[in-house]
């Protein structure tokens, strides 16, 4: 193991910098993946994969910090049968990381963004923080995992796995000493100092997990051009009884699911169409839906509350849990999109059940409430 010095808790980086109409630039993607592009191969896919999910993401991290006492392979057995994406599942056996992540949502969300729309640029970036951290001597076999190379000359790929198959580690370590010298200063890698404190230098690695079962994801290193993330499905139906093949390409590559993402804004209007999320109301539909459903305006509020599934009156609304399995059972064709050309009325109608939907939600979970700048509601890039 690598030495350790302690350094203030308070140091840290975040991150900086907004994503474009044309993604993430290659320094903000080193910038955001600089906190985890050390891990191993098969976690730093899963963590990638279920940062597309971000409320399901908040809700796992809910059930790890009432489930204390479960870790590692108990801990993804336990949730088999909720209604989370196999990743997230497969997260409960690292609280740690289900942490960082609910910690840090902003950083979750940006993350899964790119993941979404730039997946080569993120594995790229991966690869370059890896080549950066193996220059500085910094990125080598270790009791914990095993550090080999593929391909050769510029198209050198490193590949990071558990020394023992059977108990994983998260390592923690600080991106300005992991990579050496940080060439954009105008975007500082990002830290997240574990709970004992920031470090200095060198990797703490804390507690293994005995969470072999917990793998499923993986990465294609293709070089430049042609890396991808893959699953394993052979393995992630032994984590998810929910877990839908049809999801997974034939050749294994991974596709998200929009059903898992409950909701929650995609960054532009050419990722929701692709994933069949309805447009945003406009400011003036908003502020109705808002008078609608805000408690001072009771008069109008049974109107909304009664609508059935096609916006006829006298229909009994969904709650939030029959409404969502309607979402999930939908195919992309039958969702409502910025293109699909039906009826306006009939899609306004839609708009304002999936408002009540979204509303519930943010109930339980108000940090998922519309908000300013890169806040969960507020996706689309300005």
């Amino acid at each position: 193991m690598l030495s350790m010095t302690a350094v203030p808790a308070a140091w840290s980086q975040t991150t900086t910098g907004s994503q474009t109409n044309t993604g993430y630039s290659a320094e903000q993607l080193d910038q955001m993946l600089a906190p985890i592009a050390l891990y191993p191969d098969a976690l730093l896919s899963q963590v990638l994969m279920a940062a597309t999910y971000p409320l399901e993401v908040v809700e796992a991290a809910r059930w790890s910090q009432a489930n204390p006492n479960l870790t590692g392979d108990a801990a993804v057995n336990a949730v088999k049968d909720k209604s989370w994406d196999v990743s997230v599942k497969s997260l409960v056996a690292f609280p740690s990381v289900l942490k960082q992540m609910n910690d840090q949502l902003d950083w979750t969300q940006k993350i899964g963004n790119a993941m979404l729309e730039q997946q080569q640029a993120v594995a790229d970036s991966i690869q370059r923080l890896r080549a950066k951290a193996a220059a500085a001597g910094n990125l080598k076999s270790t009791p914990q995992q095993t550090v080999t190379t593929q391909g050769s000359g510029s198209n050198v790929q490193y590949v990071i796995a558990p020394a023992n198959p059977e108990v994983i580690y998260v390592p923690s370590y600080n991106p300005s000493w992991a990579y050496g010298p940080w060439p954009y200063p105008a975007y500082p890698p990002s830290y997240f100092p574990p709970a004992v404190g920031a470090l200095a230098s060198g990797f703490l690695w804390g507690v293994g997990f005995a969470a072999a079962g917990a793998m499923f994801g993986g990465w294609h290193w293709g070089g430049y051009g042609n890396s991808y993330v893959n699953v394993n499905v052979n393995r992630a139906v032994n984590i998810d009884n929910h877990f839908n093949t049809a999801n997974i390409n034939p050749n294994g590559q991974w596709q998200h699911d929009p059903a898992h993402r409950l909701g929650v804004a995609y960054p532009n209007a050419a990722t929701r169409a692709k994933y069949g999320q309805a447009p945003r109301l406009s400011p003036e539909q908003q502020q109705q839906f808002r008078g609608r459903l805000d408690g001072n305006a009771g008069a109008n509020r049974p109107q909304v509350a009664n609508r059935g599934p096609a916006g006829q009156p006298g229909g009994a609304r969904p709650n939030a849990g029959q409404q969502r399995e309607q979402w999930q059972n939908r195919s992309g064709a039958d969702r409502p999109s910025a293109f699909s050309g039906v009826d306006r009325g009939q899609q306004v109608n839609r708009e304002a059940q999936r408002g009540q939907f979204q509303l519930d939600r943010a109930q339980s979970h108000p940090e998922f409430r519309g908000g300013g700048g890169g806040g969960f509601g507020r996706g689309e890039r300005r």
